[in-house]
């Protein structure tokens, strides 16, 4: 039975379109630099779409352009030629103080590295993305991310101090602490043995669930992979699946 009440149908089409929005718009992006025999193309008409709370690997050989598209799609490097829209913004015709200032509102970084802090503990790396987006109660929360992913006796810990598997895991509590709209993680659990691994992909996933989040991430790790919902494949530059 049709709705007679437009009120309640335009509710239930903004709805539909929110759902079948895409969170982020890859549009013929391409990327090329110069270097000593000339251009070099890294990225060649790349048009990818990626849903709300949508889980995808991103795979391919080294030196495939995998990282480059990541940092594009982060607003962190520019491309060429193309766009890429966040939540309906055109990044890249944002000034770079808004496009920072929507990244760190709708995105959460996980690198191979971790990129902690040296200087700050445990429990103030995680603290500052929210003390920089002006939140009032970012020890709480930032104590409350760490105990869930099993560091609450770890707080005043600095990273040297700290295995590889605890900084990454100050890390995904640093990412998701903002609950960002999207998590883009580069080699993850490339730096660590397997285990630790295991800990940090059922960890990343967990949270994944809990909090709505579009997770895009690079990996060698084919079991990585194959827990995403889409694989996608780039070879030099293009993407072939």
């Amino acid at each position: 039975m049709f709705s007679s009440d437009p009120v309640a149908t335009t509710l239930s089409q903004r709805v539909a379109q929110a759902v079948h929005t895409p969170i982020i718009s890859v549009e013929h992006v391409f990327k090329t630099v110069a270097d000593s025999t000339g251009e070099l193309a890294i990225l060649r008409d790349i048009d990818l779409r990626f849903a709300p709370r949508e889980t995808v690997a991103i795979v391919g050989a080294s030196g495939s352009g995998k990282s480059t598209l990541l940092s594009i799609v982060a607003g962190l490097d520019t491309p060429s030629q193309g766009t890429v829209r966040l939540a309906g913004q055109d990044l890249f015709a944002l000034s770079e103080d808004d496009r920072a200032a929507l990244r760190a509102q709708k995105i959460g970084f996980v690198f191979q590295s971790f990129q902690l802090m040296a200087h700050m503990s445990a429990l103030e790396n995680v603290m500052l993305p929210l003390e920089l987006a002006g939140v009032r109660h970012a020890r709480a929360q930032a104590k409350q991310m760490l105990e869930r992913v099993g560091l609450g006796q770890r707080l005043g810990h600095y990273p040297r101090v700290l295995s590889g598997g605890e900084q990454q895991r100050v890390a995904l509590a640093r990412a998701f602490v903002v609950e960002p709209a999207v998590l883009l993680a580069d080699e993850p659990t490339g730096s660590l043995d397997f285990a630790t691994g295991e800990t940090i992909m059922n960890l990343m996933m967990a949270l994944n669930q809990e909090l709505g989040t579009t997770l895009i991430l690079v990996t060698h790790d084919p079991q990585l992979a194959a827990r995403c919902q889409r694989r996608i494949t780039i070879e030099a530059g293009r993407v072939v699946s």
